[in-house]
């Protein structure tokens, strides 16, 4: 099998010599692969050109729609993936954290993309900073996507895994991606490679596939470029100082393979819960992808006098772990990714004997079930001991990046930083204890060495993720040694491809340029109330503003009683008037939000769904017995959420009878999209017999079988045939499953109508009917559907319900029968 790169669109085949490359299991030969011919500026140019445009036209939550239709697209085609999976050494629960790990975190940017920034092509971060006395002058600042190509180069150890863990953040930020994944495990990121490709859901020019080497590419970076690495230090030195790269300010984004530790508190005994937690993470850390992680531990620190204990409690489980082919139900760890990889392991193992002793472990024998020991690439798992960890030099320097561990004593806690430390910075750090001293201890004296840090006891450790497992919400990098790079981390990952700009000039100018309402921006007054208006109509900027109403004695003594919040500044005027902040008794603050809502609120049905919430809100001035309120609303933001609402930010101010502002908050609401309804109806004339043509229709569950447009269908349930039926149907390449329900069938009349009860289409009281009628000798099909959507999309969907549901199966019905 040759393996393609995928550049401007098309699948190159590879020329020149090739690379073979072999399964790590038996060393037959699984692919061959070369970048030869590839024209590397010229990707990068269509990247800039093609993807870069495309990407920046959609909004956040666009492209955020965009990475969860790829995630279920390749969730629905991943055992095609598990068995290349096998080639690279890793077994099933090693594919699990490769293949739907990396599934999974385009599924967590999704969802964070659509919950945490907003339906625009830019992010405002931070508030406004006022520049001027008079409030004509200010500044905020905006972020923007990079007008460039993402270069990420990938490590061999999750080829899958490692690819979209990049990728996902980069597409979500606005910006097009060249992948050039390690060649040794190549195959398998090309198969998802293919599938991405395939489903047709990420723009030309969005992604582009390296399989080889780089050539050339680096040299045709700019300053807007950014280059994303996982690797060795050594590849990363290169990397980082390429002319191009330091010529041009090219960010530089790596996270390096570290020297990670773990550290079994003092506190802990052999019957402490902390000390088999430690021992089963250490185990599990050194076999899971055989020891192939960027964050394993490599570093194991026990209190001097339990050295032994742990040794032995180590040495006795590993002795349980069963190496082989990952293909076997009893294999536990299989093999490293190459020949040339155990070489690598082999060799470090040796540099690290001059200081240590094997515990456990042989590097040059191991003990499979099945697989090829002469020509696999298989390991024991190897756990050292170094009895001097102050004297040793390469321990804490040379990786072996495999299946191996070094155990090391400390006296106390400092002594114990000072090891950790060794490291010279790494991606994880673990703690085992169950003393909140030693806890807080360890954490405040390495946390700047370290870009995670897990603390493990026997409260978390059900649920936890455990040592070696970076998290989309959580920073996966580390200083020093690990890179000094960021990735993951939630929303900071996407801000590594975007630029932060601050703008300077008047609210008016900010305001428009931003599309967000700022003090000082012009109001627009409105022409009906506020709550009158759906998504669509409102407009920012427009502003509402209340009668006023008088705060009385006995509103503060009503709402006191009331709410049961008798707090003395309300209740009792001589301790009130002693309170540095009162001049007296005053209105709760609450009172206050109450009677604002009281002011703005339009109580009949309407556009606003729902309040759901505050942001913000600041009590500025006390409010006393006879003073006047009146309340500014200002549609401030608006940010769509889904076809059928959208999310509106009204920017409140309560005001007194001398314009003093009060309280501010910014209230958050859900306000309807205008809703149309679609109609269509479609038919044929087939020249066969009403019988035999309803003979085939009326297989609700087997529509797949005769319609080009379904891919699947099957009904769901054993219950009898008829109304209440209910059918799930995917759609070819379309993500997502269609759950349909019949609510009416005439057998007799030849007439179904079925509704949708939950799909991916954003439609709402979707009903079709298909029926068969007589005409002349043959028959005539009509089929129609009627739906309600939002009035933006309705007739794009219209139009898609008619070519791809209604015509394509009745064009279907006519080739079938003939018309």
């Amino acid at each position: 099998m040759k393996l393609m790169s995928y550049a401007e669109s098309r699948w190159i085949e590879p020329t020149g010599t090739m690379a073979e490359l072999v399964s790590a299991v038996d060393g037959r030969l699984i692919a061959s692969c070369s970048s030869a011919g590839l024209d590397f500026g010229g990707m990068a140019a269509y990247a800039r050109a093609v993807g870069g445009p495309a990407l920046r036209k959609m909004t956040f939550h666009q492209r955020a729609e965009r990475l969860k239709a790829l995630a279920l697209y390749l969730n629905e085609r991943k055992e095609a993936l598990y068995e290349l999976n096998y080639d690279t050494g890793a077994t099933r629960k090693d594919g699990w954290i490769d293949i739907e790990g990396g599934i999974g975190t385009l599924f967590a940017y999704a969802s964070k993309g659509r919950r945490e920034l907003p339906n625009q092509r830019w992010l405002l971060d931070g508030p406004v900073e006022n520049l001027s006395k008079g409030g004509t002058f200010i500044g905020r600042h905006i972020v923007t996507p990079l007008q460039g190509v993402a270069v990420h180069i990938n490590a061999f150890n999750f080829p899958c895994w490692g690819m979209l863990e990049k990728l996902a953040p980069t597409i979500l930020a606005g910006v097009p991606v060249i992948v050039k994944p390690a060649s040794a495990t190549s195959y398998l990121t090309e198969a998802m490679f293919r599938q991405i490709v395939e489903s047709g859901l990420l723009p030309p020019g969005s992604i582009q596939l390296i399989v080889g080497s780089t050539g050339d590419l680096l040299d045709h970076l700019t300053g807007q470029d950014v280059v994303s690495f996982t690797g060795s230090i050594d590849t990363s030195s290169k990397l980082r100082n390429h002319p191009t790269i330091t010529q041009q300010a090219v960010r530089f984004v790596a996270e390096r393979d570290s020297l990670n530790s773990s550290v079994l508190g003092p506190d802990v005994t052999p019957d402490s819960p902390e000390f088999d937690l430690f021992v089963k993470e250490v185990v599990r850390e050194m076999t899971t992808k055989a020891g192939q992680k960027c964050t394993a531990i490599r570093r194991a620190f026990v209190p001097a006098h339990l050295l032994d204990a742990a040794q032995n409690a180590l040495a006795a489980r590993l002795s349980k772990v069963v190496v082989g082919d990952p293909r076997r139900d009893d294999v536990m760890m299989g093999a490293l990714c190459s020949r040339a990889q155990l070489a690598d392991v082999r060799s470090k193992i040796a540099t690290l004997r001059k200081e240590a002793t094997i515990a456990f472990g042989d590097p040059d024998q191991v003990q499979l079930s099945g697989g090829d020991a002469a020509l696999g690439a298989f390991l024991s798992p190897v756990l050292l001991r170094c009895e001097k960890p102050d004297d040793a030099i390469e321990i804490h320097a040379s990786e072996p990046f495999g299946p191996v561990a070094t155990l090391m004593p400390y006296r106390d806690v400092d002594h114990a930083l000072q090891l950790v430390k060794r490291g010279e910075g790494s991606l994880v750090a673990s703690v085992f204890t169950y003393s909140d001293d030693v806890a807080s201890e360890l954490v405040h004296g390495a946390t700047s060495f370290h870009g995670r840090i897990i603390l493990v006891d026997r409260d978390c450790a059900k649920e936890s993720t455990g040592h070696g497992s970076p998290l989309p919400g959580l920073v996966h990098g580390g200083p020093g040694r690990a890179g000094g790079g960021e990735e993951l981390g939630g929303i900071r990952g996407v801000m590594h491809y975007m630029q932060r700009t601050a703008l300077q000039g008047s609210p008016k100018r900010i305001a428009q340029i931003t599309g967000s309402w700022i003090k000082g921006a012009p109001e627009l007054l409105f022409d009906t109330h506020p709550f009158r208006k759906d998504f669509e109509e409102l407009k920012i900027g427009e502003t509402y503003r209340t009668k006023p109403r008088i705060v009385t004695l006995g509103d503060i003594e009503h709402f006191a009683e009331f709410t049961g919040d008798t707090f003395y500044a309300h209740m009792d005027e001589e301790a009130a008037a002693a309170n540095p902040f009162f001049p007296g008794r005053v209105a709760h603050g609450y009172l206050l939000l109450s009677f604002a809502a009281g002011l703005f609120v339009d109580p009949a049905p309407g556009p606003v769904l729902a309040n759901y919430g505050l942001d913000n809100l600041r009590f500025l001035k006390p409010v006393s017995p006879g003073d006047t309120m009146q309340v500014r609303l200002t549609c401030k933001d608006k940010s769509q959420r889904n076809a059928d609402y959208g999310e509106v930010k009204w920017d409140v101010a309560i005001t007194n009878q001398h314009d003093e502002l009060v309280a501010s908050y910014d209230l958050l609401t859900m306000n309807a999209r205008p809703r149309s309804t679609y109609a269509v109806e479609e038919q044929a004339v087939l020249k066969a017999s009403p019988a035999t043509v309803w003979k085939m229709l009326r297989d609700f569950g087997d529509i797949a079988s005769w319609h080009p447009s379904f891919s699947t269908s099957k009904l769901e349930g054993e219950g009898p045939f008829g109304a209440g039926c209910v059918r799930a149907l995917e759609m070819g390449k379309a993500p997502g499953v269609t759950r349909e329900e019949i609510t009416a069938f005439d057998d007799a009349g030849r007439s179904m109508t079925y509704r949708i009860v939950e799909g991916p289409l954003p439609v709402r009281n979707y009903r079709s009917t298909l029926r068969v009628e007589a005409a002349g000798d043959g028959s005539k099909v009509l089929w129609s559907a009627l739906f309600d959507a939002p009035s933006d999309v309705g007739e794009g969907l219209l139009a898609g319900v008619r070519k791809v549901v209604l015509r394509k199966g009745l064009d279907a019905l006519v080739q079938q029968y003939g018309g």
